[in-house]
């Protein structure tokens, strides 16, 4: 008991302090400046909330998955990014304030994308809606947790520039080991998961992962957006919340299926160490450039 208290407390409590660290790196300007120029962020909202949905009913539809699992699947396609998607943005140095407001509206848009996408799954898989509905506490609970703790500070950064530029190296070590106890506490806590579901349903997780990934950072290139956008991109729609969707699945109040809870379970895992593994080869170099996507002139 003590020690799930010291993890619900805990984790929260770190990642509020993380997400407070990377708003130090940013200036309030760099929002301004998404939302003038806002190229990257529609084309990343179209490939989050269009594409990447119509891609998994795709793959589900070809999978033979029972229909709780295809269901499961096609909720968390429509889920919006994690806030999860920021920490690695920032360590693959990526545009922070992007992968920001790409969190910050998909979770609005949760209220409508999950209920919309969730139907039309129920619909075909088992020729039958439910009602789903995304509480605003939830979406409260990802702002106060990531939004405005970033947003706290760019203002911190204002007013402290020396403090912020003090506390850049530390905030970034602290970032990356949170990120490998993230990655292994994924591994660990779902390994049952992993083992029992792994042969019907991991597959099909996996590629919709790496799919997530490859449109995220692919397409916005393909149209001339910078790589640094492209990376928040990349992680803001390969990183969905998993979290929230096996909260929804689980809730005896609305669908109250656990078998829909599994994909996103595994995709949590997956996309981690997939993510992880791209965040690595970002650093180290090993990513094409997109010189590579738009050609030369």
């Amino acid at each position: 008991m003590q020690s799930n208290l010291i993890i619900s407390l805990g984790l929260p409590l770190v990642m509020f302090v993380i997400m407070l660290g990377l708003g130090l790196s940013l200036r309030l300007e760099d929002f301004t400046e998404v939302l003038a120029r806002p190229k990257a962020l529609v084309i990343g909202l179209a490939c989050q909330l269009l594409v990447m949905p119509l891609i998994c009913f795709g793959l589900v539809s070809v999978s033979n998955l029972p229909p709780a699992l295809a269901v499961g699947l096609t909720l968390l396609a429509a889920s919006p990014g994690g806030t999860s998607a920021m920490l690695f943005t920032h360590l693959g140095r990526g545009n922070v304030a992007l992968s920001v407001c790409m969190v910050a509206i998909t979770t609005l848009l949760t209220m409508i994308t999950i209920p919309t996408v969730g139907n039309i799954a129920l619909d075909i898989f088992y020729g039958d809606t439910k009602p789903i509905s995304v509480q605003f506490h939830h979406v409260l609970q990802i702002f106060c947790l990531a939004v405005i703790p970033v947003l706290g500070g760019a203002v911190i950064r204002r007013f402290k520039p020396a403090f912020a530029a003090r506390m850049e190296k530390p905030v970034k070590r602290l970032a990356t080991a949170f990120l490998v106890f993230v990655i292994a506490a994924a591994v660990i806590s779902e390994w049952r998961i992993v083992i029992d579901w792994g042969p019907i349903v991991g597959l099909t997780v996996v590629i919709f992962s790496i799919a997530s990934l490859t449109v995220g950072y692919v397409v916005p290139q393909l149209f001339r957006v910078n790589r640094r956008d492209a990376i928040a991109l990349a992680m803001g729609i390969a990183l969905h919340n998993a979290a929230l969707v096996m909260t929804l699945t689980l809730n005896e109040y609305m669908l109250n299926e656990p078998q829909m809870a599994i994909p996103p379970a595994l995709y949590g895992v997956s996309a981690y160490i997939i993510c992880g593994a791209f965040v690595w080869m970002l650093i180290k170099g090993k990513v094409l450039r997109e010189e590579s996507f738009a050609g030369r002139s």
